[in-house]
């Protein structure tokens, strides 16, 4: 028990990337983010993770799955029906959930990537 609650599962903020910059938007792909290797890498992402994507430039959320892209490059693709919800130019979030047990939870703490204006780690 924790302060006198049953512990359990929540949903965390596991990582985030703060801030990137759409580099692409992509119509006729099957649909998910492209994101750089190498951003993937520092906040902690596996290619096929489920993503929320919130662009700050137009209000706009999704949920996606995270492709890897070319380390280095500072790719971050909107593909298929995602990239409706996004311009190139667009800022956006993308943020990655986690359950952790309720008690680890207070301790927990996610892994935070701020980037450039050319997606690259600061």
């Amino acid at each position: 028990m924790y302060n006198g609650v049953m512990n359990m599962l929540i949903s965390v903020c596991k990582s985030k990337i703060h801030r990137a910059t759409i580099t692409e938007a992509d119509l006729d792909y099957e649909g998910s983010i492209t994101i750089d290797a190498d951003l993937m890498e520092a906040a902690g992402l596996l290619e096929n993770e489920k993503v929320q994507v919130a662009n700050v430039s137009n209000g706009e959320r999704l949920e996606t799955y995270v492709i890897r892209g070319e380390p280095g490059s500072g790719i971050i693709c909107l593909n298929g029906a995602a990239a409706r919800k996004g311009n190139r130019g667009d800022i956006i979030i993308i943020i990655a959930y986690g359950l952790i047990e309720q008690n680890e939870a207070v301790s927990f703490k996610p892994k935070i990537v701020k980037v450039d204006s050319r997606n690259k780690a600061v």
